[in-house]
């Protein structure tokens, strides 16, 4: 499941499911919607529509919008600020955010 190390003695809670374009995976209680995707190996949230280039995570601040993800009932929001939640469908957003 994790491409990431995780810290020995940490205990990370139980994993909530979650989907991202149709893939099944698993996020911990707190994590980011970007954390998530980062830790199952998926770099790239959408696809740019001006170079048709791969985005993802970038900032971790909020303010560049590269993260940006369609989250079912919730519009398009910024993945490295926005709690994953249990059965949350996650898809790329579509071209360039502005």
């Amino acid at each position: 499941m994790s491409k990431v190390r995780m810290i020995n003695g940490i205990d990370a809670g139980p994993a909530i499911e979650f989907s991202f374009d149709g893939q099944d995976l698993t996020a911990f209680p707190g994590e980011s919607i970007a954390s998530a995707l980062m830790r199952a190996g998926i770099a790239a949230h959408r696809i740019g529509w001006r170079r048709s280039e791969p985005r993802g995570y970038y900032c971790g601040m909020g303010l560049c919008w590269e993260c940006a993800v369609q989250v079912d009932g919730e519009g398009v929001v910024r993945g490295c600020g926005y709690p994953v939640k249990a059965g949350m469908q996650v898809k790329a957003a579509d071209g360039d955010i502005e």
